[in-house]
């Protein structure tokens, strides 16, 4: 029974990792110049 919160921890830790990983590839495409590339701005 004492194992079952090291367990959920473990659970939880490591969806954050995965979770951090992946937040760290949007922040660096929005970054990046790819990102406004196609972006026109409406003329008045």
């Amino acid at each position: 029974m004492n194992n079952t919160i090291y367990i959920i921890l473990g659970v939880v830790f490591a969806i954050y990792i995965g979770f951090r990983f992946m937040n760290k590839g949007k922040s660096s495409d929005r970054k990046s110049r790819k990102f406004m590339e196609d972006y026109k701005r409406k003329e008045e």
